[in-house]
């Protein structure tokens, strides 16, 4: 299942995509990495899903990556007397501690902390923005504020605070519980939502001990404020543009994904864009034109993935919308002007022997025209320092470890194999050199260059480097 594109796919599950035989049609059609909406999914439905996804990553001999999303938490109102009530442009209305149904003057707020982190000033948004209102008084139990959007507000719709920082944990109760099943049904990498500093990210890595990769998905302008110190914990970033463009003016959410997009390629760490991508095919089996070229300026940009939500999990077409996004990045990638684009991004390789080995790898592989850089790695590390200097020669990862091999999944441009480890340095490269023939990346003839740790095994050791003919028993060192 080589695939003939470095963009990797996403495609999350849901009640349109959630048998074995649905699975495998979305994995042959181009998903890479599947992905388990905890909002929507219990943990039992998850491990159902996760031995489907184990499954069909047996059938076909490759490793599949899984995202298990969190659901974050959810600031909610409380409920009204009727269900709803109609609110006016311009009139005040209170936010408070009473737990009695609400009506057209007030609700109940069932959240102390944002009593005691909203100023005057703030804004409070109701129902994904529909609703806007502006704080003019805060009190530990109250908050007046003057309606600037107005109209229906409902029973337990969701509250964003996009000028205030609420001292909520990131993990809430559900997903401690979500987080405990996940880690122990053995997905690959875990998503946080709506995080709003990196000690939100130091929590989870506390919990995941290494048994998944962290991902932090950026959706709040809290979070966009300290995007850098969040990159630096988290293992990838996911731009998620849904929430983003509810917290922040729409205006701003394409400038944060190339912001966001450019500081993973320089971090070397997996960036997703995500929200809307192919929208229309919920419901039509063709995209619009606007939404392919917005998937086609994240993939010029250089993300490593580009992800389906509701298109794959509860829409109509989701195998035609794995298939669209498929095509797309195939299309994109053979333009001239790609690999030239995501060049010019390029940044100096860390002051390490290792980021200097994957730099001089893709430099020697592109100045002698070789067939593939192949990397053995049992952390991935390897693999994604190579990924980060996006390469023109495709990229073979070989692990021995299959964890590490559905986690770099995610990763830009890694075709991986899971194999034994090699016994020595010249079984590496006479192994390096038999697998990239085997799975179609080199010929007989060709050479192919080998990037390695030694000693053999230790993760993040990559020091070594060699040049070998395939189907030669001997390489050029």
């Amino acid at each position: 299942m080589r695939r003939q594109r470095r963009t990797k796919v996403v495609a999350t599950l849901g009640p349109a995509s959630s048998t074995r035989g649905v699975i495998s049609r979305l994995f042959e059609a181009g998903a890479d990495v599947f992905r388990i909406n905890m909002s929507h999914t219990t943990p039992e439905r998850m491990r159902e899903l996760v031995a489907a996804i184990r499954a069909v990553e047996a059938d076909h001999n490759r490793p599949i990556g899984i995202l298990v999303d969190l659901q974050g938490p959810k600031l909610r109102l409380g409920s009204f007397k009727n269900d709803w009530a109609e609110i006016d442009k311009g009139q005040d209305f209170i936010f408070d501690s009473d737990p009695a149904p609400g009506d057209a003057t007030r609700v109940y707020l069932p959240h102390p902390e944002i009593f005691a982190a909203v100023k005057p000033g703030d804004a409070l948004l109701i129902d994904d923005g529909k609703l806007r209102l502006t704080a003019t008084q805060a009190s530990a139990q109250r908050i007046v504020a003057r309606v600037e959007v107005d109209g229906k507000v409902s029973n337990r719709k969701g509250v964003s605070l996009p000028d205030t920082v609420v001292p909520l944990a990131a993990l809430a109760s559900k997903d401690l519980a979500d987080l405990e099943a996940a880690l122990d049904a053995g997905i690959d990498w875990v998503a946080l939502s709506f995080i709003q500093r990196p000690e939100d990210v130091a929590e989870a890595k506390k919990i995941t001990r290494g048994r998944a990769a962290v991902m932090a998905k950026i959706e709040k302008p809290q979070a966009v404020a300290r995007l850098g110190d969040i990159l630096d914990l988290a293992d990838a970033l996911m731009v998620a543009r849904g929430d983003l463009g509810v917290e922040m003016p729409l205006e701003k959410v394409p400038g944060v994904q190339k912001e966001m997009t450019r500081a993973c390629r320089r971090a070397g760490k997996p960036v997703v864009v995500a929200t809307q991508m192919l929208e229309s095919m919920i419901t039509s089996p063709v995209p619009t034109r606007a939404e392919v070229s917005d998937v086609a300026t994240a993939i010029f940009d250089g993300a490593d993935a580009v992800m389906l939500s509701a298109e794959s999990a509860s829409g109509q077409y989701p195998v035609e919308a794995v298939a669209t996004m498929n095509r797309i990045a195939e299309e994109v990638e053979s333009e001239a002007i790609y690999l030239p684009s995501l060049h010019v991004l390029h940044t100096e390789p860390e002051a390490t022997g290792a980021d200097a080995i994957a730099a001089a790898a893709r430099q020697v592989a592109e100045t002698l025209d070789l067939a593939a850089i192949v990397c053995w790695t049992s952390s991935g590390s390897t693999g994604l320092r190579v990924s980060r200097e996006r390469p023109k020669p495709p990229i073979v990862a070989i692990s021995p470890i299959v964890a590490a091999g559905r986690k770099l999944s995610l990763a830009w441009g890694i075709h991986c194999v899971v194999a034994e480890d090699a016994h020595d340095q010249d079984d590496m490269v006479e192994r390096a050199c038999r697998i990239a023939f085997k799975e179609g990346f080199a010929k007989a003839g060709q050479r192919v260059i080998v990037v390695a740790g030694v000693p053999l095994g230790t993760p993040g050791a990559t020091n070594m480097m060699r040049v070998a003919f395939v189907g030669a028993p001997v390489g050029e060192g």
